[in-house]
Protein backbone atom coordinates (compact mmCIF):
# COMPACT_ATOMS: atom_id res chain seq x y z
CA UNK A 1 0.00 0.00 0.00
CA UNK A 2 3.15 2.55 0.84
CA UNK A 3 4.34 1.68 -2.39
CA UNK A 4 1.28 2.24 -4.79
CA UNK A 5 0.43 5.30 -3.05
CA UNK A 6 3.73 6.74 -3.67
CA UNK A 7 3.06 5.29 -7.63
CA UNK A 8 -0.38 7.66 -7.16
CA UNK A 9 1.59 10.42 -5.98
CA UNK A 10 4.25 10.38 -8.62
CA UNK A 11 1.18 10.12 -11.44
CA UNK A 12 -0.27 13.24 -10.17
CA UNK A 13 2.49 15.41 -11.22
CA UNK A 14 3.57 13.59 -14.23
CA UNK A 15 0.11 14.15 -16.17
CA UNK A 16 0.19 14.12 -19.76
CA UNK A 17 3.37 15.76 -19.86
CA UNK A 18 5.32 12.44 -20.37
CA UNK A 19 4.13 9.38 -22.75
CA UNK A 20 4.53 6.20 -24.60
CA UNK A 21 3.38 6.81 -28.10
CA UNK A 22 2.24 3.65 -29.99
CA UNK A 23 1.05 5.61 -32.81
CA UNK A 24 -2.96 4.88 -32.58
CA UNK A 25 -2.96 5.79 -28.88
CA UNK A 26 -0.74 6.92 -26.30
CA UNK A 27 -0.28 5.51 -22.73
CA UNK A 28 -0.35 8.00 -20.14
CA UNK A 29 0.79 7.42 -16.27
CA UNK A 30 -2.39 7.77 -14.67
CA UNK A 31 -3.72 5.04 -12.42
CA UNK A 32 -7.38 4.02 -10.43
CA UNK A 33 -5.72 2.70 -7.11
CA UNK A 34 -7.96 0.73 -4.87
CA UNK A 35 -6.80 0.08 -1.11
CA UNK A 36 -8.77 -2.49 -0.05
CA UNK A 37 -8.72 -4.08 3.94
CA UNK A 38 -11.18 -4.72 6.25
CA UNK A 39 -11.71 -2.07 9.15
CA UNK A 40 -9.09 -1.30 11.57
CA UNK A 41 -6.54 -3.92 10.10
CA UNK A 42 -4.11 -1.53 8.41
CA UNK A 43 -3.76 2.30 7.98
CA UNK A 44 -5.53 2.77 4.31
CA UNK A 45 -6.21 6.53 4.87
CA UNK A 46 -3.27 7.00 7.07
CA UNK A 47 -0.99 5.37 4.56
CA UNK A 48 -2.88 7.58 1.16
CA UNK A 49 -2.54 10.70 3.25
CA UNK A 50 0.96 10.18 3.84
CA UNK A 51 1.41 10.62 -0.67
CA UNK A 52 -1.28 13.57 -0.35
CA UNK A 53 0.22 15.66 1.83
CA UNK A 54 3.37 15.85 0.08
CA UNK A 55 1.37 16.25 -3.14
CA UNK A 56 -0.68 19.37 -1.78
CA UNK A 57 2.97 20.95 -1.42
CA UNK A 58 3.61 20.65 -5.15
CA UNK A 59 2.66 24.08 -7.27
CA UNK A 60 -0.31 23.17 -10.04
CA UNK A 61 -1.70 19.80 -9.04
CA UNK A 62 -5.33 19.87 -9.12
CA UNK A 63 -7.49 17.96 -6.74
CA UNK A 64 -10.97 17.12 -7.43
CA UNK A 65 -14.18 17.20 -5.15
CA UNK A 66 -14.12 14.52 -2.49
CA UNK A 67 -17.67 13.49 -2.98
CA UNK A 68 -18.30 13.27 -6.74
CA UNK A 69 -21.27 13.22 -8.70
CA UNK A 70 -20.18 13.11 -12.91
CA UNK A 71 -21.29 16.97 -12.90
CA UNK A 72 -18.93 18.82 -10.10
CA UNK A 73 -16.27 16.08 -11.80
CA UNK A 74 -16.67 17.62 -15.37
CA UNK A 75 -17.07 21.02 -13.92
CA UNK A 76 -13.89 20.33 -11.79
CA UNK A 77 -11.79 19.46 -14.76
CA UNK A 78 -12.67 22.26 -16.89
CA UNK A 79 -11.75 24.43 -14.07
CA UNK A 80 -8.19 22.40 -13.70
CA UNK A 81 -7.00 23.57 -17.65
CA UNK A 82 -3.65 24.35 -18.15
CA UNK A 83 -0.45 24.63 -20.86
CA UNK A 84 2.57 23.78 -20.83
CA UNK A 85 5.27 24.28 -23.80
CA UNK A 86 5.95 21.14 -26.21
CA UNK A 87 8.33 21.10 -27.79
CA UNK A 88 10.55 22.76 -25.07
CA UNK A 89 11.78 26.37 -26.02
CA UNK A 90 9.15 26.44 -28.41
CA UNK A 91 5.88 28.79 -28.79
CA UNK A 92 3.71 26.16 -29.25
CA UNK A 93 1.51 25.33 -26.47
CA UNK A 94 -0.31 21.59 -25.37
CA UNK A 95 -3.51 22.32 -23.43
CA UNK A 96 -4.45 19.66 -20.88
CA UNK A 97 -7.03 19.05 -18.07
CA UNK A 98 -5.76 17.49 -15.27
CA UNK A 99 -7.71 16.44 -12.00
CA UNK A 100 -6.41 14.30 -8.92
CA UNK A 101 -8.92 12.66 -6.93
CA UNK A 102 -8.16 11.42 -3.19
CA UNK A 103 -10.83 9.45 -0.64
CA UNK A 104 -10.96 7.74 1.58
CA UNK A 105 -14.26 6.57 1.26
CA UNK A 106 -14.21 4.62 -2.63
CA UNK A 107 -18.23 5.47 -2.09
CA UNK A 108 -17.59 9.25 -2.32
CA UNK A 109 -15.85 8.79 -5.52
CA UNK A 110 -18.31 6.04 -7.28
CA UNK A 111 -21.44 4.65 -7.16
CA UNK A 112 -20.93 1.42 -9.64
CA UNK A 113 -24.92 1.28 -10.31
CA UNK A 114 -25.05 5.15 -11.73
CA UNK A 115 -24.33 4.22 -15.54
CA UNK A 116 -23.34 7.45 -16.24
CA UNK A 117 -20.54 8.08 -14.02
CA UNK A 118 -18.95 4.70 -14.49
CA UNK A 119 -18.96 5.30 -18.36
CA UNK A 120 -17.44 8.59 -17.53
CA UNK A 121 -14.75 7.15 -15.54
CA UNK A 122 -13.90 4.32 -18.30
CA UNK A 123 -13.77 7.76 -21.02
CA UNK A 124 -11.61 9.49 -19.13
CA UNK A 125 -8.84 6.75 -17.79
CA UNK A 126 -8.03 6.17 -21.66
CA UNK A 127 -6.97 9.84 -21.42
CA UNK A 128 -7.95 10.27 -25.19
CA UNK A 129 -6.58 13.45 -27.45
CA UNK A 130 -9.53 15.38 -27.28
CA UNK A 131 -12.46 17.71 -26.19
CA UNK A 132 -14.86 15.82 -23.74
CA UNK A 133 -17.75 17.66 -23.41
CA UNK A 134 -20.97 17.64 -21.20
CA UNK A 135 -23.92 19.55 -19.95
CA UNK A 136 -23.93 20.40 -16.03
CA UNK A 137 -26.53 22.19 -14.09
CA UNK A 138 -24.31 24.81 -12.55
CA UNK A 139 -22.58 26.10 -15.46
CA UNK A 140 -23.91 25.04 -19.18
CA UNK A 141 -22.16 22.87 -21.46
CA UNK A 142 -18.50 22.73 -20.30
CA UNK A 143 -15.82 21.46 -22.21
CA UNK A 144 -13.14 18.90 -20.65
CA UNK A 145 -10.07 19.36 -22.71
CA UNK A 146 -7.24 16.41 -23.15
CA UNK A 147 -8.29 14.93 -19.93
CA UNK A 148 -5.64 12.93 -17.30
CA UNK A 149 -6.83 11.23 -14.21
CA UNK A 150 -5.50 10.06 -11.18
CA UNK A 151 -7.29 8.76 -8.17
CA UNK A 152 -6.87 6.79 -5.21
CA UNK A 153 -8.98 5.80 -2.44
CA UNK A 154 -10.04 3.29 0.54
CA UNK A 155 -12.72 0.73 0.78
CA UNK A 156 -13.51 -2.41 2.39
CA UNK A 157 -14.12 -6.37 0.54
CA UNK A 158 -17.91 -5.91 2.46
CA UNK A 159 -18.64 -2.35 0.56
CA UNK A 160 -17.26 -4.02 -2.70
CA UNK A 161 -19.43 -6.92 -1.79
CA UNK A 162 -22.55 -4.98 -0.96
CA UNK A 163 -22.18 -2.42 -3.77
CA UNK A 164 -20.96 -3.58 -6.82
CA UNK A 165 -23.47 -6.12 -9.06
CA UNK A 166 -21.85 -9.08 -10.23
CA UNK A 167 -21.69 -7.68 -13.68
CA UNK A 168 -19.67 -5.04 -13.12
CA UNK A 169 -16.66 -7.15 -11.95
CA UNK A 170 -16.09 -8.06 -15.90
CA UNK A 171 -16.28 -4.72 -17.11
CA UNK A 172 -14.43 -1.73 -18.74
CA UNK A 173 -14.03 0.28 -15.13
CA UNK A 174 -13.15 -2.35 -13.04
CA UNK A 175 -10.34 -3.76 -15.25
CA UNK A 176 -8.44 -0.48 -14.94
CA UNK A 177 -8.32 -0.35 -11.61
CA UNK A 178 -5.25 -1.51 -9.24
CA UNK A 179 -7.03 -3.59 -6.25
CA UNK A 180 -4.26 -3.37 -3.21
CA UNK A 181 -5.43 -5.65 -0.59
CA UNK A 182 -4.36 -6.59 2.62
CA UNK A 183 -5.60 -8.84 5.72
CA UNK A 184 -2.63 -8.35 8.61
CA UNK A 185 -0.90 -5.60 9.63
CA UNK A 186 2.80 -6.19 8.16
CA UNK A 187 4.74 -4.96 11.40
CA UNK A 188 2.85 -4.08 14.70
CA UNK A 189 3.99 -0.18 15.52
CA UNK A 190 2.10 1.05 18.51
CA UNK A 191 3.07 4.51 18.55
CA UNK A 192 5.07 5.71 15.29
CA UNK A 193 6.56 8.49 16.30
CA UNK A 194 9.03 6.58 17.99
CA UNK A 195 10.38 4.67 14.93
CA UNK A 196 10.55 7.85 12.52
CA UNK A 197 13.73 8.48 11.37
CA UNK A 198 15.87 12.05 12.87
CA UNK A 199 15.71 13.13 9.27
CA UNK A 200 12.15 12.45 8.55
CA UNK A 201 11.49 15.98 8.07
CA UNK A 202 13.85 16.88 5.77
CA UNK A 203 13.25 13.83 3.93
CA UNK A 204 10.23 15.05 3.27
CA UNK A 205 10.98 18.30 1.77
CA UNK A 206 13.69 16.60 -0.65
CA UNK A 207 10.86 14.08 -1.60
CA UNK A 208 8.05 17.44 -2.53
CA UNK A 209 11.69 18.52 -4.44
CA UNK A 210 11.64 15.54 -6.09
CA UNK A 211 8.41 15.94 -7.01
CA UNK A 212 8.27 19.46 -8.29
CA UNK A 213 11.35 18.14 -10.80
CA UNK A 214 9.34 15.74 -11.84
CA UNK A 215 6.08 17.89 -13.01
CA UNK A 216 8.67 19.73 -15.15
CA UNK A 217 9.30 16.82 -17.27
CA UNK A 218 8.19 16.98 -20.79
CA UNK A 219 8.36 14.60 -23.56
CA UNK A 220 7.95 10.99 -25.23
CA UNK A 221 9.33 7.73 -23.12
CA UNK A 222 11.52 5.75 -25.41
CA UNK A 223 11.90 1.96 -25.10
CA UNK A 224 15.48 0.13 -24.90
CA UNK A 225 16.00 -2.57 -27.30
CA UNK A 226 16.13 -5.04 -24.65
CA UNK A 227 12.84 -3.65 -23.06
CA UNK A 228 11.00 -4.47 -26.69
CA UNK A 229 12.50 -7.78 -26.00
CA UNK A 230 11.27 -8.16 -23.07
CA UNK A 231 7.92 -6.93 -23.69
CA UNK A 232 7.23 -8.83 -26.72
CA UNK A 233 8.35 -12.07 -24.60
CA UNK A 234 6.48 -11.42 -22.47
CA UNK A 235 2.93 -10.21 -24.37
CA UNK A 236 3.17 -14.07 -26.03
CA UNK A 237 3.35 -15.72 -22.25
CA UNK A 238 0.32 -13.40 -21.65
CA UNK A 239 -1.97 -14.74 -24.19
CA UNK A 240 -0.67 -18.47 -24.26
CA UNK A 241 -2.16 -19.16 -20.98
CA UNK A 242 -3.96 -17.60 -17.64
CA UNK A 243 -2.64 -17.84 -14.19
CA UNK A 244 -4.36 -19.88 -11.85
CA UNK A 245 -5.70 -16.94 -9.96
CA UNK A 246 -6.83 -15.09 -12.85
CA UNK A 247 -9.05 -18.25 -14.21
CA UNK A 248 -12.38 -16.71 -13.15
CA UNK A 249 -13.76 -15.42 -16.54
CA UNK A 250 -14.35 -12.43 -14.45
CA UNK A 251 -11.07 -11.18 -14.76
CA UNK A 252 -10.37 -11.47 -18.44
CA UNK A 253 -11.09 -8.25 -19.45
CA UNK A 254 -8.24 -6.56 -17.00
CA UNK A 255 -5.86 -9.21 -18.46
CA UNK A 256 -6.65 -7.71 -21.49
CA UNK A 257 -5.16 -4.37 -19.89
CA UNK A 258 -2.65 -5.40 -17.66
CA UNK A 259 0.00 -4.71 -20.58
CA UNK A 260 -1.34 -0.97 -20.29
CA UNK A 261 -0.71 -0.90 -16.41
CA UNK A 262 2.62 -2.35 -16.56
CA UNK A 263 3.75 0.39 -18.99
CA UNK A 264 2.01 2.86 -17.39
CA UNK A 265 3.57 1.96 -14.02
CA UNK A 266 7.42 1.52 -15.88
CA UNK A 267 6.72 5.19 -16.97
CA UNK A 268 6.80 6.29 -12.77
CA UNK A 269 9.30 3.73 -11.87
CA UNK A 270 11.35 5.45 -14.79
CA UNK A 271 10.82 9.12 -13.77
CA UNK A 272 11.01 8.72 -10.17
CA UNK A 273 14.86 7.05 -11.02
CA UNK A 274 16.07 9.83 -13.32
CA UNK A 275 15.44 12.42 -15.69
CA UNK A 276 16.32 10.47 -18.85
CA UNK A 277 12.94 9.48 -20.79
CA UNK A 278 13.31 6.31 -21.31
CA UNK A 279 12.29 3.01 -20.19
CA UNK A 280 14.75 -0.22 -19.67
CA UNK A 281 13.91 -4.04 -19.26
CA UNK A 282 14.11 -3.60 -15.69
CA UNK A 283 11.70 -0.67 -15.23
CA UNK A 284 8.85 -3.55 -17.30
CA UNK A 285 10.42 -6.04 -15.05
CA UNK A 286 9.42 -4.88 -12.18
CA UNK A 287 6.24 -3.22 -13.20
CA UNK A 288 4.97 -6.44 -14.00
CA UNK A 289 6.34 -7.75 -10.66
CA UNK A 290 4.49 -5.58 -8.81
CA UNK A 291 1.28 -5.88 -10.36
CA UNK A 292 1.45 -9.51 -10.71
CA UNK A 293 1.62 -9.58 -7.05
CA UNK A 294 -1.67 -7.81 -6.80
CA UNK A 295 -3.36 -10.15 -8.83
CA UNK A 296 -2.55 -12.85 -6.08
CA UNK A 297 -4.95 -11.27 -3.52
CA UNK A 298 -7.38 -10.32 -6.02
CA UNK A 299 -9.89 -13.09 -5.93
CA UNK A 300 -10.52 -11.99 -2.55
CA UNK A 301 -11.11 -8.19 -3.10
CA UNK A 302 -14.22 -10.05 -5.12
CA UNK A 303 -14.85 -13.36 -3.56
CA UNK A 304 -18.12 -12.09 -1.24
CA UNK A 305 -20.08 -11.06 -4.47
CA UNK A 306 -22.78 -12.91 -5.71
CA UNK A 307 -22.84 -14.84 -2.74
CA UNK A 308 -25.41 -15.88 0.17
CA UNK A 309 -25.39 -14.63 3.31
CA UNK A 310 -25.19 -18.27 4.42
CA UNK A 311 -22.16 -19.07 2.44
CA UNK A 312 -20.52 -15.62 3.80
CA UNK A 313 -21.48 -16.67 7.68
CA UNK A 314 -20.09 -20.08 6.34
CA UNK A 315 -16.57 -18.53 5.96
CA UNK A 316 -16.35 -17.03 9.02
CA UNK A 317 -17.25 -20.27 10.69
CA UNK A 318 -14.53 -21.61 9.15
CA UNK A 319 -12.29 -18.83 9.67
CA UNK A 320 -12.90 -18.79 13.04
CA UNK A 321 -12.01 -22.58 13.69
CA UNK A 322 -8.77 -22.40 11.99
CA UNK A 323 -7.74 -19.19 13.89
CA UNK A 324 -8.44 -21.04 17.46
CA UNK A 325 -6.99 -24.54 15.83
CA UNK A 326 -9.52 -27.00 18.03
CA UNK A 327 -13.05 -25.79 19.47
CA UNK A 328 -15.54 -27.62 21.07
CA UNK A 329 -18.86 -27.80 18.79
CA UNK A 330 -21.03 -26.20 21.29
CA UNK A 331 -18.68 -22.80 21.23
CA UNK A 332 -19.15 -22.79 17.55
CA UNK A 333 -22.23 -22.74 17.45
CA UNK A 334 -22.36 -20.17 20.17
CA UNK A 335 -19.89 -18.07 17.95
CA UNK A 336 -22.50 -18.56 14.56
CA UNK A 337 -25.60 -18.49 16.25
CA UNK A 338 -27.33 -15.91 15.00
CA UNK A 339 -26.46 -16.85 11.61
CA UNK A 340 -27.55 -20.11 11.65
CA UNK A 341 -30.47 -20.16 14.28
CA UNK A 342 -31.83 -23.95 13.23
CA UNK A 343 -29.56 -26.09 14.36
CA UNK A 344 -29.64 -28.78 11.51
CA UNK A 345 -28.41 -25.78 9.01
CA UNK A 346 -25.78 -25.54 11.50
CA UNK A 347 -25.00 -29.05 11.44
CA UNK A 348 -25.36 -29.09 7.34
CA UNK A 349 -22.57 -26.89 7.28
CA UNK A 350 -20.12 -28.20 9.85
CA UNK A 351 -20.86 -31.40 7.53
CA UNK A 352 -19.78 -29.51 4.47
CA UNK A 353 -16.93 -28.36 5.71
CA UNK A 354 -15.26 -31.74 6.75
CA UNK A 355 -16.04 -32.74 3.12
CA UNK A 356 -14.32 -29.70 2.09
CA UNK A 357 -11.27 -30.70 4.24
CA UNK A 358 -11.26 -27.51 6.13
CA UNK A 359 -11.65 -29.20 9.33
CA UNK A 360 -12.01 -32.56 11.60
CA UNK A 361 -14.95 -33.37 13.73
CA UNK A 362 -14.58 -36.11 15.82
CA UNK A 363 -17.90 -35.72 17.44
CA UNK A 364 -16.74 -33.24 20.46
CA UNK A 365 -14.27 -31.29 19.02
CA UNK A 366 -13.83 -29.28 15.91
CA UNK A 367 -9.92 -28.85 14.68
CA UNK A 368 -8.44 -27.08 11.48
CA UNK A 369 -7.06 -28.50 8.63
CA UNK A 370 -5.58 -25.80 7.84
CA UNK A 371 -1.63 -26.12 7.05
Amino acid sequence: MHFFTGVSTIASVLTRRVWINQVHFKWYPNFYIVLVAEPGIVSKSTTMDIGMRLLRQVPDVHFGPSVVTWQALVTKFAASKSAFEFPPGETKFVIQSALTLAASEFGNLVNPTERETIDLYVDLWDCRTGVLEKLTKTSGHDKVENPYINMIACTTPAWIAGTFPDYVIGGGFVSRCLFVYAEAKEKLVAYPSRHAPPDFEDTGRRLIEDLIEMSKMIGQYELTEEAYQWGEEWYQILWKGKPAEMADERFKTYLSRKQTHIHKLAIVLAASQSDHLLITDQHLFLANKMITDLELEMPKVFAKIGRTEQSVQAERFIKFVEKRGNVSFGEAYQYVHSAFPGFRDFENIVAGACKAGYIHFDGAMLKSLKK
